[in-house]
This record gives C-alpha cells, sequence and structure tokens, in this order.
C-alpha cells in the first residue's frame, strides 16, 4: 500500500463546505492545508432535496447537525474540477486531493478505478471510500457490518490500481465494532492505505423552542425539530466540538489496534471531529493522527479557520 502523509497535517474534510469549485479552489489556495478533501460523491450524483436535506450550525460548543446525503455532483464534476483549479495556478500540483466516493461496492470500485485514471496522468490524488453516512434510510453505514466492508475489499482488490485507498468509518462506540474494522483490514492486508476517523454521529436531534410555552397540557415548553429529514423525524449526524471526545477515542484506539498488526503498521489515519483550534490539532497528532480534518469549524468560520488553528492569524 501507498504511505500517506500531509504537511502541513491539517485540512477540510468530506463536508458541504467542499462542495463547489469555488470552495475547493479556496481550500487548495490556502498556504495552511495540507491536502484537499471532495464532498463525497457517487458516480451519478446524489438526488440532493434542500427541502429535506438541510444542515445548523449552534454554540456553545460549536456544533453541527446535518440531514444531508452526497453531493449533487457526479464524481466526474469533482475530477475535471481538480484538474481545473491547478490548472488555474499556472503552477504544477502542491497538495494532494482526496477524492471522497460512495455507493454500492461496484459503485465504488468504478469510482476507485476512474480516480485511479486521473492519477496516471500526473495528479496527485487519494481515494476515501465513505462507508460512514448515517443519513440514508434503510442504508445503515456499511463500515458497521463486516460482510459488507469485506464485500467493498474484496472488489478493491482485485483492482490493479496505484492509488492510495482509505476508508472513512462513522463512530463506534463499543469493542466489537472496532474488531468488526481491524478483522476486515486483516483480510486484505496490503489494500489500505488510510482511515478517516470519524463520520458524524447518527440518531441525532436539535429541537427548538415554539414562541409559545402554553399547550393543552398546561404551561411547558413545546419543541419542533430544528432541520427537516428524509424520514421526516429531523433526526441526522451530529458534528463538531459536541462529538470531539469520542472521536479522539476512536483514533487513538484504531491506532493502537494498526500498530499491534505488523502487516497494518503503515496504514496512516486522519482525524476527524471537533477540531477547531489549535488545541484539538494537537491533541488528534499526540494520539496518532497522520492528518487533521475539519468540517463544522470550517463551516463556521470559512478557510481562516485553519490560520486560526495554526496559529498563524
Amino acid at each position: 500500500m501507498p504511505r500517506v502523509t500531509f504537511r502541513p497535517p491539517l485540512f477540510n474534510s468530506a463536508s458541504p463546505w467542499a462542495t463547489t469549485k469555488i470552495d475547493l479552489q479556496d481550500l487548495y489556495n490556502s498556504p495552511f492545508t495540507g491536502a484537499v478533501t471532495t464532498r463525497t460523491s457517487l458516480l451519478a450524483g446524489f438526488p440532493h432535496n434542500p427541502s429535506i436535506h438541510q444542515h445548523t450550525l449552534f454554540d456553545s460548543p460549536t456544533t453541527s447537525l446535518n440531514t444531508y446525503g452526497y453531493s449533487p455532483y457526479p464524481l466526474k464534476f469533482y475530477l475535471d474540477t481538480v484538474k481545473s483549479v491547478i490548472a488555474d495556478t499556472g503552477k504544477p500540483q502542491t497538495k494532494p486531493f482526496i477524492i471522497s466516493i460512495t455507493g454500492t461496492p461496484e459503485e465504488v470500485a468504478e469510482a476507485v478505478t476512474a480516480v485511479n485514471d486521473v492519477a496516471k496522468a500526473g495528479y496527485h490524488l487519494l481515494v476515501e471510500a465513505n462507508l460512514s453516512c448515517p443519513n440514508i434510510p434503510d442504508k445503515p453505514p456499511p463500515a458497521y457490518s463486516l460482510p459488507e466492508l469485506k464485500a467493498y475489499l474484496d472488489l478493491l482488490s482485485k483492482l490493479k490500481v496505484g492509488v492510495p485507498i482509505g476508508l472513512k468509518t462513522p463512530p463506534y462506540t463499543y469493542d466489537a465494532q472496532f474488531q468488526v474494522l481491524l478483522s476486515a483490514l486483516k483480510a486484505y492486508p496490503s489494500l489500505v492505505s488510510f482511515i478517516t476517523s470519524t463520520n458524524t454521529l447518527g440518531s441525532s436531534l436539535h429541537l427548538s423552542p415554539q414562541p409559545s410555552l402554553a399547550t393543552s397540557e398546561g404551561r411547558r415548553a413545546t419543541y419542533r425539530p430544528t432541520l427537516l429529514s428524509p424520514t421526516g423525524t429531523g433526526i441526522g449526524g451530529l458534528g463538531g466540538a459536541s462529538i470531539h471526545w469520542l472521536s479522539l477515542g476512536n483514533v487513538s484506539t484504531i491506532r493502537r489496534m494498526l500498530d499491534q498488526v505488523q502487516e497494518l503498521k503503515d496504514v496512516a489515519v486522519i482525524g476527524v471531529g471537533g477540531v477547531g483550534d489549535r488545541d484539538g490539532w494537537e491533541r488528534m497528532l499526540s494520539v496518532g493522527a497522520e492528518g487533521v480534518g475539519v468540517a463544522t469549524a470550517l463551516g463556521k468560520n470559512g478557510v481562516g479557520v485553519f490560520a486560526k488553528i495554526l496559529g498563524e492569524d
């Protein structure tokens, strides 16, 4: 497997704030990012509906909740955009692009092949298979299931590609879930170059109070979901500072697990979850993250957040 490194070890993770060419251009042109991650895409795009695919940002501490699926733009849009962003600088590529993809095992294999074809043309690309979105009705994250995870890895192992392949994992909350990941990786020890940990925490709900406290049951506050969602419940994925400690624990546990298996010691971990300042960034690095991804803090503060995290603003 190709070894991956990032300098500086700080960049964005796949999120709504990495959707358009302008988003990716700003991230690429920042001197404080060591890579750029695209929003997760499907081969044919995702049927985005703004009436049910939404996000909200709130403070104390900075947290996000989203009911999104994936990017409305197909993979080809991102591959073409990467070429365009680099060409617009008039200079050779200075940092890698992490192309985040998803779909069925067959679709992911086809997407990896497409990314590899562009990489062979001289572009520095990595590919991240996002197997962790909690917001797709009737499609739980495949990274929780050993048979499903192995189905992806089995097809990917048959490809003749040189592009580094990574997996984006959901938050794990007990040991058996970590063992699913480890068992799958041990079955294909030379396939995966990096693990991105973690995606948002599913089954989360934010409620907004109604203006009136009066109800038929008396003087009691009534609440409504802040967001709409495909299921109509407003339940979605929690990100930002509220999951930082869980994500930190995941990164630490995964790093220690990988280090205990000789064939997996070179698999890098990209730490994602609630990093919005230098302390959070350094915590992720201290538990073994090779790079640190930022989403919620980027959505709240813009690209300038990277300078703040590195102490350069």
